[in-house]
């Protein structure tokens, strides 16, 4: 008797080609048969996905869940979404490895929390805590630029000399040996924006002899877009390394041709051979950390250092003559186009505008950031904003091109226990919903086929997954059945924590993790490493 029969759906099996009426058995992990109809054979658990699209369950290839899965690894925010994979440690962040005092690196992660100390130094023995959770999803792990360069350069805000290259390179190399799936940088942050051109290539250059992955967040997406990508693109045409730009659409601030312009850079490095490709989250309003507001000078020594800095009224105005901060909203005063998406200090202030705070503060809405920074003490790295960066049209611009996946940018999230207070930014509850729903079935950006395709098989071979983002017969059995005349991002703005309408079941290695609309206690996700 098999496992599990999904009956009567339209299978899109995630290769972009047109669904099908057709039926799936699954027997333990894998997927057994698949055909236009498995007649009398009996299983164990039957779906009759009668009406519904059966599609890969969802890869999101970019987030930063590194944290808050082992706060609680089940995923709820993603698991109600279909998703069953994440890669974590995007934008050079990440939980590993630990060199020196752990807490220091401890406040830099995105999502941190006191629930969860380090107590891992190596990235084997982090892949390893996380192995032990019980998991929602499948989860890989970039090893980020940032911890490799906390632990070498101890914090410091500058230019890595050639020996110190060298220990990074090292570090990196031994994190690509215990399983990461490749290497991330965030050089529009905090300590990745101190590192020159020739620091990034001899990081590359080692990603590229391990056979791994490059994701970058670049250098620079409004005023010296041309920069930020053009960087990006000399390096991987250098290092030969595969490249993943993030979230690649240009942001406010940029000129009106510069999405159209960064495209065609990509497709000339692409016809010289150099394999390049991206991603969009989607959606307009876009997350980061409320510190990235600070220059890259305000964090050298650390946590008290940069307090005091943001305590002594020359050094504020100091920091507030910031042109080149990563949002061009602030020095243009759009205060109107940023709103506080996590605090723990001033809960009572999320989902206001700057603008809004300011006024109920009495204060320059700038003032008002620095203060909040002050405020959150040793959560500081915890708070985060969002803006109104990017236009739909350059969205729609981007998402047309068959080499744009799609992903969240997020963290996992739960309305219970001890993230459930936790926001992080509109797209965490909504994404695939918003992508297949608004995007796809509404606005016809693409088909339905090439929507799925974007979220599951792209993905997948971007990331080297073996068996997955596809169904295959002798694939694993991730899968998720919806319907897509009803599914819908429920999320909003001032409510984003909302589960999305329309997905009806999700099987995670063959286990139901959602059974007719509803969560089960069962949680079959892996840690995947890369091989050796």
């Amino acid at each position: 008797m098999i496992d599990v029969v999904i009956r009567n759906g339209f299978v899109i099996d995630g290769t972009g080609k047109p669904g099908y009426p057709g039926d799936i058995a699954i027997e333990g992990d894998k997927i057994v048969v698949m055909a236009p109809a498995l007649g009398q054979i009996q299983a164990k658990h039957e779906i009759d996905a009668s009406g519904m699209v059966v599609s890969p369950g969802f890869v999101d290839l970019h987030t930063h869940s590194d944290f808050t899965l082992l706060v609680n690894g089940k995923a709820e925010s993603q698991v109600h979404q279909g998703v069953t994979f994440e890669a974590i440690g995007n934008c050079g962040h990440g939980c590993a490895p630990v060199l020196g005092d752990p807490a220091v690196l401890k406040r830099s992660i995105i999502g941190h929390s006191d629930h969860v100390e380090i107590s891992w130094r190596t990235f084997a023995e982090y892949l390893n805590f996380l192995e032990r959770l019980p998991l929602g999803v499948n989860v890989a792990a970039y090893v980020g630029h940032g911890p490799l360069r906390l632990g070498v350069l101890s914090g410091e805000q500058r230019p890595a000399k050639p020996e110190e290259i060298k220990s990074m390179t090292k570090l990196l190399d031994q994190c690509l040996e215990e399983g990461a799936i490749g290497f991330s940088t965030g050089l529009e942050y905090a300590p990745g924006n101190s590192a020159r051109t020739e620091e990034l290539l001899a990081l590359c250059e080692s990603t590229n002899q391990a056979g791994r992955v490059y994701a970058t967040h670049v250098r620079n997406r409004d005023y010296f877009y041309e920069q930020g990508i053009g960087e990006a693109l000399a390096v991987a045409r250098l290092s030969g390394v595969p490249t993943q730009l993030s979230h690649i659409t240009p942001k406010y601030g940029a000129p009106a041709h510069a999405t159209e312009r960064a495209l065609e850079m990509i497709d000339w490095t692409k016809s010289a051979g150099v394999d390049v490709a991206f991603d969009v989250i989607p959606h307009e309003w876009g997350p980061t950390l409320l510190s990235a507001v600070l220059p890259s000078w305000a964090f050298e020594g650390g946590l008290p250092a940069l307090q005091e800095r943001l305590r002594n009224p020359e050094t504020r105005e100091m920091m507030k003559n910031n042109p080149l901060t990563i949002w061009k909203l602030v020095p243009a005063k759009r205060w109107d186009q940023l709103i506080l998406f996590a605090s723990t200090a001033n809960p009572e202030y999320i989902g206001m505008t700057f603008e809004q705070i300011g006024k109920l503060r009495g204060q320059d809405p700038h003032d008002a950031i620095f203060d909040i920074l002050l405020e959150d003490g040793e959560d500081i790295y915890s708070a985060t904003w969002i803006g109104h960066t990017i236009t739909e049209a350059d969205l729609k611009m981007t998402m047309a091109e068959s080499d744009c996946a799609v992903m969240s940018d997020t963290i996992t999230l739960a309305p219970y226990g001890d993230l459930a207070d936790k926001k992080f930014a509109p797209s965490s509850y909504g994404w695939v919903a918003r992508w297949l729903g608004h995007y796809s079935r509404d606005q016809r950006v693409v088909s339905i086929e090439e929507a799925i395709r974007r979220i599951t098989s792209l993905p997948a071979k971007r990331l080297a997954l073996k068996r997955r983002g596809s169904l295959v017969e002798d694939n694993f059995a991730d899968i998720t059945v919806f319907d897509l005349n009803s599914i819908e991002d429920q999320s909003t703005i001032n409510e984003p924590n909302v589960y999305p309408k329309g997905i009806k079941y999700v099987l995670v290695n063959g286990q139901l993790a959602i059974d007719n609309g509803v969560r089960t206690d069962i949680n079959a996700g892996r840690v995947i490493r890369a091989d050796g």
